[in-house]
């Protein structure tokens, strides 16, 4: 009954958590919970698995997030959320990435940093609702809140969700042949093409764990001319000898950069809402963070 549920439950859990190896720990004390209730012989029959598993799981997530916080705090460089990396819409899916295939609906990486700004009750509410379409009063039986708090957990949420990143969404194609020129510029120190594909507000967020080889220092980098000229200066030295594959990334069509068959980054964009530039740059280069990668 659980193995019914899994793929649900790691997406849940994964949206608030952004991080696959805590996902799975909230996932095997889920299981853990769940083979204790069932094999327990005095106890009640569970009328609804799904939503006994998924109030677990969420109330064990939460749980989690102050020792996830107090991690982040002393995390070198930006963080980035751990991407789930598919096969793209429309290409062949191999027996052993069907379950990254229906992980990765998960909201876009650009968006799972903006939930990272949220209370841990807040990305909850948000993901529950939002996400995955549960009614408050679901909400609210699942976190033992009264409906009226969880509806105004939800407005919070949404209101400073929506203030930071208004509903848009580029369509996939168009997402792909900004990455392929975007790409071309870059890995070609092509500084007049970047200042032309870049928005004049363009923040590139590189995670390296003070491991990988991204942009230095400790905060996202802004602005266009920064940005194009840091890109420029290092792609010589770090981009020799890369492929590309293009994949979906958190469901959104991105590339990953190989060093023969080991995984060097896994880069995605964030598009104005004209399609024509991009205004947020996502390069996860933490070899922890790409070991899922294939």
């Amino acid at each position: 009954m659980f193995s019914d549920h899994r793929e649900l439950l790691f997406s849940i859990v994964y949206n608030m958590l952004a991080d696959v190896a805590d996902t799975e720990d909230v996932l095997q004390e889920t299981w853990l919970a769940w083979t204790a209730r069932s094999q327990t012989p005095s106890a009640e029959p569970i009328d609804n698995p799904r939503a006994y598993l998924v109030r677990i799981a969420v109330n064990r997530a939460l749980a989690h997030q102050a020792a996830i916080s107090r991690r982040r705090e002393t995390y070198i460089g930006p963080w980035l959320p751990e991407p789930l990396v598919s096969p793209l819409t429309g290409t062949s899916v191999p027996d052993d990435a069907a379950d990254a295939a229906v992980r990765a609906e998960s909201v876009s990486m650009a968006l799972l940093v903006i939930l990272e700004t949220l209370t841990p009750l807040e990305r909850g509410v948000f993901v529950l609702h939002e996400v995955f379409g549960y009614a408050h009063t679901e909400t609210a039986e699942i976190l033992g809140r009264s409906p009226s708090a969880i509806r105004q957990l939800a407005h919070r949420a949404r209101e400073h969700v929506h203030a930071r990143r208004p509903r848009y969404e580029p369509a996939p194609h168009v997402r792909q042949q900004v990455t392929e020129r975007f790409l071309a510029a870059a890995l070609g120190s092509d500084l007049d093409a970047l200042l032309e594909i870049l928005a004049p507000e363009v923040t590139l967020w590189g995670d390296r764990g003070g491991k990988g080889h991204a942009a230095k220092g400790p905060r996202p980098l802004h602005g266009r001319d920064k940005v194009a000229r840091l890109l420029a200066a290092i792609a010589p030295g770090s981009g020799k000898g890369l492929d590309i594959a293009y994949r979906s990334v958190n469901g959104d069509p991105s590339a990953v950069l190989f060093a023969g068959d080991t995984p060097y980054a896994v880069l995605v964009l964030d598009l104005t809402p004209d399609d024509d530039q991009v205004c947020g740059i996502y390069a996860v280069t933490n070899p922890d963070k790409l070991s899922h990668v294939h």
